[in-house]
């Protein structure tokens, strides 16, 4: 009897603990040319999504239109949101002009903390711009529309100067 109840209390002290939701980041992929020579070269767009869940973050996507084919595609850490930084770790790609990038990576807190002001990025690179083809800063996931199309009610502006909510812009109710 006194196992029973030991064992009723820890299920409802465990039913009781919060579950941490896995959080969504999401980036488009797109030419970012170094210099004017590489013009031609940088070519190609994509969408990449990815998933935190504790320090476990999964990215999955696509990419095509490359001039050339894909070599290798990095996660990167930067030192600001559009700033470069070192590559954390390979993701896998094919040698293609299109097809699916994805990687799986155990995050230090730092990089944690990184991802989660902008500083995380992807960045692939391809035969005709090997040091950059298309490169994609990571912020939470977000309603997105196509281009040329006017976005109608709430929209995302990234907040990434202050530890408030990352999410989808609250309406102002004043």
């Amino acid at each position: 009897m006194k196992l029973r109840l030991v064992s009723l209390a820890a299920a409802i002290f465990c039913a009781a603990i919060p579950a941490v939701a896995a959080e969504n980041y999401q980036t488009d992929i797109g030419p970012t040319p170094k210099n004017g020579r590489q013009g031609g070269n940088v070519q190609g767009r994509g969408t990449v999504l990815a998933t935190l869940d504790g320090r476990t973050f999964t990215i999955q996507g696509r990419f095509a239109g490359l001039s050339s084919a894909a070599t290798t595609a990095r996660l990167h850490m930067g030192t600001v949101m559009g700033g470069g930084g070192p590559a954390i770790g390979d993701l896998k790609i094919p040698q293609a002009q299109s097809g699916e990038i994805s990687g799986t990576f155990t995050l230090t807190q730092t990089q944690v903390a990184g991802l989660k002001v902008g500083k995380l990025y992807v960045m692939l690179d391809s035969q005709s711009a090997p040091k950059g083809n298309l490169w994609g800063w990571f912020q939470p996931a977000h309603v997105t529309v196509p281009e040329g199309v006017p976005q109608m009610g709430e929209w995302y502006i990234p907040n990434l100067l202050d530890d408030q909510d990352h999410g989808p812009a609250k309406k102002n109710n004043s």
